[in-house]
């Protein structure tokens, strides 16, 4: 198994992440999310893997969602606009992805969830 994961490193949820794949030995390539964010082409993918809704993939707590007035502009955008933001700004990104085998796994971290993907 092949794992991946895509993370900021002094965020709280990443590094509880990190410690369940050290935990379980699992072997794992790291990413950081601030100086390499995933590109617009591999986030459309994650998106379409997922099956989740686009919005799902925004921090949106975060200080650069909340900067860019996301929260009542969002819907005012198209999803090529919205791909082109999380590209630009891995900040804007909600963490961490999950990647296993090079296909989108998750996005956020709940151990249960976590747990499964990596039996």
């Amino acid at each position: 198994m092949k794992v991946k994961l895509i993370c900021y490193p002094a965020c709280s949820t990443c590094k509880k992440a990190e410690q369940l794949l050290k935990t379980k030995h699992i072997n794992y390539q790291y990413q950081d999310i601030k100086k390499q964010p995933p590109t617009k082409k591999e986030l459309e993918q994650y998106h379409q893997q997922s099956e989740l809704p686009l919005k799902r993939f925004f921090n949106t707590s975060g200080n650069s969602y909340k900067a860019l007035q996301l929260a009542s502009r969002f819907n005012q955008l198209s999803e090529d606009e919205l791909f082109e933001l999380l590209a630009s700004d891995g900040m804007l990104i909600k963490r961490p992805i999950l990647l296993i085998n090079n296909q989108f796994a998750t996005i956020g971290f709940k151990p249960e969830t976590w747990e499964a993907l990596l039996k």
